[in-house]
């Protein structure tokens, strides 16, 4: 089945970095493209970042433009999302996400929090 984990989550001061993980199973990792998602407490799920299939193709959420990085190694069928210049605002659980066969799948998420 189906199954994707993150990790790389944790505690950060503002102005920090954080380099999240999502290891993938039970399906052809190479083929799909995969997503990263955050819900902050009391906010809406909303997407963070995209990635096509072969990383040729990245799409952001505007207020994350330049400041967070999404990749991909299809050999390790894994996906990363580096994060830059934390902010207060950045704190939320993050969780990957991948569409597959009209099915929405996601991880548990990890948790980020961005304090002094």
């Amino acid at each position: 089945q189906v199954q994707l984990v993150e990790s790389g989550g944790g505690l950060v001061q503002p102005g920090g970095s954080l380099r999240l993980s999502c290891a993938a199973s039970g399906f052809t990792f190479s083929i799909y493209a995969m997503s990263w998602y955050r819900q902050a407490p009391g906010k809406e799920r909303e997407l963070v970042a995209a990635i096509t299939n072969t990383g040729g193709d990245t799409n952001y959420a505007d207020s994350m433009k330049g400041r967070f990085t999404i990749s991909r190694d299809n050999a390790k069928n894994t996906v990363y999302l580096q994060m830059n210049s934390l902010r207060p605002e950045d704190t939320a659980g993050y969780c990957c996400s991948v569409l597959r066969r009209g099915l929405r799948y996601w991880g548990q998420g990890t948790q980020v929090t961005v304090s002094s």
